[in-house]
């Protein structure tokens, strides 16, 4: 019985890391982009964001930051 907790209490300390680092890189991002409302998923804010919104310059800069931070993300580092 004690290897089985040990196993299961693995999962969710890496699962905690996982959303720890998570939380960590949008921490990052929202330090970058503090004029910007983010949501919990960048797809999204990805995927509505409205062309033309920004000047160009920061629109660039915008769109690669959380680019970035969404694949940090699903890389994990």
């Amino acid at each position: 019985m004690s290897v089985r907790l040990r196993v299961f209490a693995g999962r969710s300390s890496s699962a905690g890391a996982v959303a720890g680092f998570a939380e960590r890189v949008r921490g990052e991002l929202v330090l970058d982009l503090p004029d910007d409302d983010l949501g919990e998923d960048l797809e999204d804010c990805l995927d509505f964001y409205e062309w033309g919104s920004k000047p160009r310059c920061e629109e660039i800069e915008y769109l690669r930051l959380v680019r970035e931070a969404r694949d940090r993300m699903s890389r994990g580092w």
